[in-house]
This record gives C-alpha cells, sequence and structure tokens, in this order.
C-alpha cells in the first residue's frame, strides 16, 4: 500500500503539472508596454536672466500675468525673431528684452510670445512665463498657440544667410525634449485645431501639421526664413535621435 500510494500521488503530481502547462500556455501573453522615447533636458537659462536687466526691461517681463496652460504639447512651431544676426552672445538678454518690450508694449500682448528663445551660440533661453516643463499656451503662431510651443531663433534667416549649427543644434535637443515628455515623434505629425481665421487655416479647421513647423506653415509669413526653414529636416532627424528612436 506505501508503494501503491507513491505512484498514485506521482500520477497526480504529473497530471497537475501538466494541467498547469496547459493552462499557462493557454493564456495569451500580455502585450508589452510600447517603448517611451524621452530625450535629455538641455539646459535652459531661467526667464530671470534677461527679465531682471536694465535697459529694455519692463514691469511685464519682471511680474507677468498667471498663465495660461493646455493638457500637452503636441507640436513646435520654429521662428525667426527677424532682428540683428550680429550679435554678441552675450548680448542675448538684452536682445530678449527688447523683444519683450516690443511684444508687450506696441502689440500690447500679455507676455513674451515664444515659449524659447535660441542664440546664434547654442544657448537656450526661457520665454514666456509659466514653466519650461509645462504646457504653456504661447501667442507664437495665430490660430495655433493650443497644444504647441514656439522656439524662436534670434535672428533673421532669409535665404543664403548661413544659421549657425550650435543653434541648430540646441533647436533640436530642445524639440526632442519638449516632444518627448508627451512622446512625440519629431518626424511626424500632429493633428491641431485652428483657433483663428487669420491663419492659413478658418477657425475650426483641422489641419494636419508637423510636430516640427516653420510659422509659415501654420500662419501667411515668410517666418522661419528660407534658410532656416531649409534646415528643418535635419532638425528633425537630429531630434528623433536624441529621443532614441530608429
Amino acid at each position: 500500500m506505501p508503494g501503491l500510494a507513491a505512484v498514485v500521488v506521482l500520477v497526480l503530481c504529473a497530471y497537475g503539472v501538466q494541467r498547469h502547462a496547459e493552462a499557462h500556455a493557454a493564456r495569451p501573453l500580455a502585450a508589452r508596454p510600447a517603448a517611451l522615447h524621452h530625450a535629455a533636458r538641455p539646459h535652459i537659462v531661467p526667464r530671470s536672466a534677461w527679465a531682471n536687466g536694465t535697459g529694455e526691461a519692463n514691469t511685464t517681463a519682471l511680474t507677468p500675468p498667471p498663465a495660461r496652460y493646455d493638457d500637452k504639447v503636441v507640436a513646435v512651431f520654429i521662428h525667426h525673431t527677424d532682428s540683428p544676426n550680429t550679435y554678441a552672445c552675450a548680448d542675448a538678454p538684452r536682445i530678449i528684452r527688447y523683444l519683450a518690450a516690443g511684444q508687450t508694449g506696441v502689440r500690447d500682448w500679455d507676455d513674451i510670445g515664444y515659449n524659447f528663445l535660441v542664440d546664434r551660440c547654442g544657448t537656450i533661453y526661457e520665454g514666456r512665463a509659466g514653466g519650461v516643463d509645462r504646457p504653456v499656451t504661447g501667442a507664437h503662431t495665430q490660430g495655433f498657440n493650443h497644444r504647441t510651443a514656439g522656439i524662436a531663433a534670434l535672428g533673421t534667416f532669409t535665404a543664403g544667410v548661413e544659421v549657425p549649427q550650435a543653434m541648430t543644434d540646441a533647436i533640436a535637443a530642445l524639440a526632442a525634449w519638449k516632444l518627448g515628455l508627451t512622446d512625440v515623434d519629431p518626424r511626424g505629425s500632429a493633428t491641431l485645431t485652428s483657433s483663428n481665421g487669420l491663419s492659413r487655416y478658418a477657425a475650426g479647421t483641422t489641419a494636419t501639421l508637423p510636430t516640427i513647423a516653420g510659422h509659415d506653415e501654420g500662419y501667411m509669413t515668410s517666418c522661419p526664413g528660407a534658410a532656416l526653414r531649409a534646415r528643418l529636416p535635419e532638425i528633425r532627424q537630429t531630434a528623433a535621435r536624441l529621443q532614441g528612436r530608429p
């Protein structure tokens, strides 16, 4: 009897193992979560570096109004500031103060319109107040300020003008990081809805635009200039590589 009991136990164990294996094989494998594509945050000079200066500094730059936010950023628009190119990079804060004074003064905007600015040496500056890692609603591309961020290159980059490599590299790194916060492919496209009939699209119209777009793709303008526009394919590819995309 002891021997028989042992045989029965062995048979039951084997049967149990077999049933467990069959049940395990029958269960569908859980789908692996899609890989997230983030990029390292580049160094961003805080707003205080230009807002606290002298000269063109104004009260709006020093004490901006409460920021407005969207739920996320799915695209960025590239601009140029249409200002002189022959500046010392140490003067970039003064130039940004001048731009802010014009936009909040003559144009009567609530704050500087661009979310970020990049100088010819590749230094990135925080622009519009509200937090660089948050989806701050800007005032950079009429009709398409929602769910987008505006990156402005300090200078004028019309046809034939050299665009510094340090500048395009910094724009790519910034776009890679900002779009990576929501896992957006810099080489892809985004569906955006126009909020203003003065854009290229009537208000309420849905448009499919590149996730890294030139200002002129959303608004009737020559911005960001033919020379900088020609560098956008390179910027998209570099940003995608920085996100670790194949």
